[in-house]
Formats: C-alpha cells, sequence, structure tokens
C-alpha cells in the first residue's frame, strides 16, 4: 500500500516470546517491524498493515502466542497511519545482518555488499522469516559451520517462511532444495524470494502441512532437513523427519527457547537422531542432530 494510509498494530513483549507473537501474527499479512531490546529485555514489535485488524482475532492471536510462551498477554495499540509508504517504513527497521558467511539485507540498503559473504536480498513481508531473529541467525551459523566440512544434495526447508535458509543452502551448494510451508503466503514470497537471489531454478517450493505433500516424499530422502519452527511441531514431527532424512543425513532445527531444547532433543533422540552440536545465541537453541548411518 504504497502512498496510503494504513493501520499500525503496536506491542512490546521479552526476547523470547517473540518468535511465539510473529507465528500468530502472520496470518494478518502486512510488514513486521522488530526493535533491539531495551535495558530491561523488552522488545517493540510493530505490524504494519492496509486495513484494520478485527479486534477479536487480533486480542485471540496476542492471547494464544502469550500463552505459548508463557506470558501474560501485551497491551496492544492500533493506530491509524498517515499517508506513508508502509513497507519502507517497516524496513526502516531492518538493518543489515552478518551471519556467519552470510549478509542478508533490504533493497533499502545503501551500503556496499561484502565480497567476502554470501550475500541474500530479504525484504519485510507477509511471511516469517526476514533473518534477523537468533532461530534464523542460529540456522546460518549451523548452515556457515557445516559447508566447512560436508556438501548436501537433496535439501528440505520445512516451514520455510520467507525462505531464508533456503536460498542460503542454494547459494552455499550445487544442491536442490525443496521449500514448504503450510501457509499459502510463504509459499508465494519464498518462490519470488528465490527468484530475486537468482537460485529459482534450485529451490522448489510447494503448499505442505508438514511432511504430507506429496512433493515431499518424491524429493526425499534428504541428506538435509532445515526445520525453523517452533519446539511443539518439531516434537510431533519427529518421526516424519526420521523417515524423510537419508541415513548419514543432518538435521538443523531451530526456533526453540533454551528450556525446550532438551525435550526437542530427547524426543528425536528416541527416532535414532544423535546430537552433533549446539548453537546458542541469546535465550534461543538451535541444535544439529543426525541420523546414523
Amino acid at each position: 500500500m504504497s502512498g496510503g494510509a494504513g493501520y499500525v498494530v503496536s506491542l512490546a513483549l521479552p526476547t523470547a516470546a517473540v518468535a511465539a507473537m510473529e507465528t500468530a501474527l502472520a496470518p494478518f499479512g502486512g510488514a513486521l517491524a522488530i526493535g533491539n531490546p531495551d535495558p530491561a529485555g523488552a522488545v517493540s514489535l510493530d505490524l504494519y498493515l492496509e486495513t484494520a485488524p478485527r479486534q477479536q482475532d487480533l486480542t485471540a492471536a496476542v492471547c494464544a502466542a502469550a500463552a505459548v510462551a508463557g506470558i501474560a498477554a501485551p497491551d496492544v495499540v492500533v493506530a491509524a497511519l498517515p499517508e506513508t509508504d508502509w513497507v519502507a517504513e517497516s524496513q526502516k527497521g531492518l538493518p543489515a545482518l552478518r551471519a556467519g558467511r552470510f549478509f542478508l539485507y533490504g533493497s533499502h540498503f545503501e551500503g556496499a555488499l561484502p565480497s567476502d559473504a554470501i550475500a541474500l536480498l530479504v525484504e519485510a513481508n507477509a511471511a516469517f522469516g526476514t533473518g534477523r531473529h537468533e532461530s534464523t541467525k542460529g540456522c546460518l551459523l549451523a548452515l556457515s559451520a557445516l559447508a566447512k566440512r560436508r556438501r548436501f544434495h537433496r535439501v528440505l526447508d520445512m516451514g520455510c517462511g520467507s525462505g531464508v535458509l533456503a536460498m542460503a543452502a542454494a547459494r552455499l551448494w550445487p544442491c536442490r532444495v525443496l521449500a514448504v510451508d503450510n501457509d499459502p503466503v510463504a509459499v508465494k514470497v519464498a518462490r519470488v524470494n528465490a527468484a530475486l537471489n537468482g537460485v529459482a531454478r534450485q529451490v522448489a517450493t510447494a503448499r505442505s502441512e508438514g511432511y504430507r505433500a506429496a512433493e515431499v516424499a518424491a524429493a526425499g530422502p534428504y541428506d538435509l532437513i532445515l526445520a525453523n519452527i517452533l519446539a511443539e511441531p518439531l516434537n510431533a514431527m519427529a518421526r516424519d523427519l526420521q523417515c524423510h532424512l537419508a541415513a548419514g543425513g543432518l538435521a538443523v532445527l531451530s526456533g526453540l527457547l533454551d528450556s525446550q531444547a532438551r525435550q526437542v532433543r530427547l524426543r528425536h533422540r528416541a527416532q535414532g537422531l544423535r546430537l552433533c552440536r549446539r548453537i546458542r545465541l541469546g535465550d534461543w537453541t538451535t541444535l544439529i542432530l543426525q541420523r546414523p548411518r
């Protein structure tokens, strides 16, 4: 909605609750801007929308996210915006980011792209995953580390959001990547982002409820599965992950609070996967697991 009025939904919450709130607000569309933590650890979150959200739907989403994160429901303010380019405004809250071998930036970035990094253009949009969250950073660091010792040929990005991890894998290795999400908006955004970053031939996209889509079975088994979602769905899909992971294959799991990491690790260990490495960033953990040969 460039040049038109809109609305902004504003709230503040602890850093640990950001991922759950992003997921809960994703169905509203729009563009999300997340500020840096203040001295007390609170993060501001602004969701820019073309039309005012239904109050009852917004309240339900915020309360559900708060319950998942184990916090009290935060106060929410909905305000009309003046005539403005709302996407550009949201992008101001998305500075360029270096994570391992990757450099993430938006089209508003005016600096020089670093010659020693893999640059990925990722805009603010309606799909989760701009790469600025610790869970996504953890996955990018995991991919950077894995690239030092192994090549992958068949990769699955489960719950791809805007496709950051799928694109990162495609830029690291001469591999085929399938990026799937249960949100059709995310699938569309991932497809567009893959084209913008020159990896459309490597990255296929599909809508899938977990591993159910025929495309997921057809492209597997995978020697690398990436899943940056939340602890509960990761636990629920542990057996499916094991079934679609090739012998000797690796899985990178993220979207986990430190307090949830042990439960997720044990659930996957019950499926025969062993822990290779744990990456901690702030309150968040990324796990690298392997299926034995």
